[in-house]
Formats: structure tokens, sequence, C-alpha cells
């Protein structure tokens, strides 16, 4: 059997380049994940073996900046999985039930990308007459500064890859919440003002609080085993008693940490903390 071209030494001096010059955690991804990034580099730029790569970018600071553009996880939507948004419907809800009108209902949208994540889950509070959007208080976290700046803007651009008003259709009447000019979405201060953003490690750093609803959703599909672990205990660490956590619905929780979470929807991977949990 052949081996595999991550097998390669050069492979692996080029990710020791990329962690080390570069400060991209090479080292919390699947190696197969960041081949395909760096291969799709490397015919971009017409290279063709590793050590070649390498060389290049240590001349090139534009190609330095393009590779980690690739490297960073921002593969995301308004409402994607409509169904799991109409459950989060219900758990918002239920939420907003609890306790007296002057509490806050805390959310965290973890690995948020370039914002859409957490400002669906604003619409969908602004949409539901069941909850009361006055006490949702939403921060959004990210790695990657400048993309934390473009989900501070809350400007869209639709294009033939992305449809952004096909993706605010679950909601209905989305005009109500998004200003569109041509192929150019802003999304409403109504909604913006409901959310804030940080930059936050999830490997490497605590979480910024403690909250209601967790969400953080197709990231750990890129991320090996030791990272998926960590990253699982810092949001069970910031989940409230009785708190909720969305995943991907690809996604699984590994087997070390499923003792913090029971399964509400389990298709849908949709938890709350288990009460067996330590420290609670």
């Amino acid at each position: 059997m052949p081996s595999s071209s991550t097998d390669d030494p050069a492979f692996g001096r080029l990710l020791d380049y990329i962690e080390d010059s570069l400060r991209f955690q090479t080292s919390s991804y699947n190696d197969a994940y960041l081949d395909r990034r760096i291969s799709a580099r490397m015919r971009r730029r017409r290279v063709d073996d590793y050590g070649s790569y390498h060389d290049l970018l240590t001349d090139d600071e534009d190609e330095q900046q393009a590779l980690l553009d690739a490297l960073s996880v921002n593969v995301t939507s308004f409402f994607r999985n409509p169904e799991v948004w109409e459950a989060l419907r219900e758990v918002l809800r239920d939420l907003s039930s609890r306790g007296s009108r002057h509490d806050p209902i805390k959310v965290w949208s973890a690995a948020c990308s370039d914002g859409r994540e957490a400002y669906s889950l604003a619409m969908l509070a602004h949409d539901d007459d069941r909850v009361d959007e006055r006490r949702i208080e939403i921060v959004g976290t990210d790695i990657k500064r400048e993309i934390l700046r473009a989900a501070r803007a809350g400007e869209y651009r639709a294009s033939e890859t992305n449809d952004v008003a096909e993706q605010l259709d679950p909601i209905g009447r989305w005009e109500r919440f998004v200003d569109r000019d041509d192929d150019s979405f802003r999304v409403k201060d109504a909604v913006t003002d409901m959310v804030s953003f940080e930059r936050r490690d999830l490997i490497r750093e605590e979480p910024p609080g403690t909250f209601d609803l967790v969400v953080c959703r197709n990231l750990f599909i890129y991320i090996n085993a030791e990272s998926k672990r960590a990253v699982f205990e810092t949001l069970g660490s910031a989940m409230k008693p009785d708190g909720y956590l969305t995943i991907g619905m690809t996604e699984t929780i590994p087997p070390t940490c499923r003792q913090q979470f029971d399964p509400v929807e389990k298709r849908l991977r949709i938890y709350r903390a288990s009460d067996t949990a330590v420290g609670r």
C-alpha cells in the first residue's frame, strides 16, 4: 500500500514552519484537512512539491496570508440546516420561560466565523412571540481577527456560491431583519445590537463566561481528537446547569466527554448539561 503524502518529511517541515513562523496551530487539525488546503494553494501557484512551496512561503508575504485564509475554517451560512433552527426555537422558548423577565438569557456562538450563526440566533429570537428578545445576550467568538471584523460589520454579498437570500428563507419575511441593496445584504441594528464579538481560542483559553445556550457547529469535523476533547471540555465548563449545547449534525461528542451532556434531540445534535457532570 503506498504511503500517504502526509508521511513525506517535507510535509512535516512545512507544517512546523506554518505553526512556528505563521502562528497557525496546525497541530490542532487533521493532517488530511491540512493537506487538502495546502495542496489547493500549491496547485494555484503551480508548485509541485512541499519543499518548493515551503521556499515560496518564506519569501512571499501575500502567499502566507492566502494560505492562512485557506486554512481557516470559515464555511458558514444563515440558518444552516433549517430543521436544527426550528428545534433551537423550542430551546429559546424554554429558556424564556425560566426565571424573571429581568434575567438575561446568555448565548455563546463559539467559532462563529463571519457572524451569520450569531445573527441567525438573534433573528430567531425576534421572530418568535414566545421569546423575549430583550433578554437575549449573544456573544460570538472566533480565533481569527479578520473574520471578526467582518462579523461586526454585518454586511454580506451574494455570489454564485453564496446565495444570501436563499440562506435567509427559513426565517420568512427576512426583510424585517436585513436590508438588501442589489447583491449586498446588511443586518439591521435591532439584530446587531443583540450580538457582541470577541477573539477566543477554544483550545487554549477559558470560555468568555457561563451560558444558557452554547452553539458550536461544524468545527469538530476539521480538528484532531485531542483538540476536540479540549474544545468540548471548554464548552462544557461554559454551560449553566440545565443549559443547552448544539453541535453540527455530522459531529459527535467524544466518549470521554459524554457524561457531561444528555441528549435532547440526538439526531439534531442538541444536548442539555447533565446533572451528573463534574462540579454540578
